[in-house]
């Protein structure tokens, strides 16, 4: 479903490719463009099944957050180390730098952006009780990843829809709220990953 200010993309119509080291399978969300390579930025998710070294992307900077497990530490070729061990957890790191996941305790499940470095992301996960304000201003876009709970987002211009967990919503030109749906465990936290794309134009 989409239109100039929204466009939503359920987890169902995500589109499972190998990675491009052959070590495991990624579940596009989107790329932009829709086909064909470089892309400028995609969304997807990813399974770990084994540790093993990630692939290649040293023309995008890279944002990971883990969905589903026990977590990962990222190990990387200048001695640094970067882990998740909580849902909602996230890290940034530039694709360029030769990276190994080790798995914590079994396979896990992590969202992963990519943009390229001619553009820049700023990401961040919120955690929100009631309800939140999301914006995409002009000329940028903003993405919207349902982590842990059913949402409503409500665009200002008065489109209203529901976001399952793993579905991304793509906003340009609007701003709207989000809130939750379920009323049980209505004082625990939800969490959502945010991220405003700002694109260098090509003319």
């Amino acid at each position: 479903m989409q239109n100039s200010k929204l466009q939503i993309i359920r987890k169902a119509s995500f589109t499972a490719t190998p990675w491009k080291n052959g070590g495991g399978i990624t579940h596009e969300a989107i790329r932009e463009p829709a086909s064909g390579d470089p892309f400028r930025w995609r969304v997807s998710v990813a399974h770990i099944d084994a540790s093993g070294p990630f692939s290649d992307f040293a023309a995008y900077n890279r944002k990971m957050v883990l969905l589903q497990g026990a977590g990962i530490d990222l190990r990387f070729a200048d001695g640094t180390h970067k882990t998740l061990r909580k849902v909602g957890e996230l890290v940034e790191f530039d694709g360029a730098l030769a990276a190994h996941g080790e798995l914590l305790n079994g396979p896990c499940v992590d969202l992963n952006l990519m943009i390229s470095k001619t553009d820049s992301a700023a990401v961040r996960i919120e955690r929100f009780i009631e309800s939140l304000a999301v914006i995409a201003p002009r000329n940028e876009t903003t993405l919207v990843f349902a982590i842990d709970r059913r949402l409503r987002l409500e665009i200002t211009a008065g489109k209203t829809v529901t976001l399952e967990p793993w579905d991304l919503a793509v906003l340009s030109h609007c701003s709207g709220r989000l809130s939750r749906l379920e009323t049980a465990h209505s004082s625990a936290s939800t969490s959502v990953f945010l991220a405003t794309l700002k694109l260098v134009s090509g003319e």
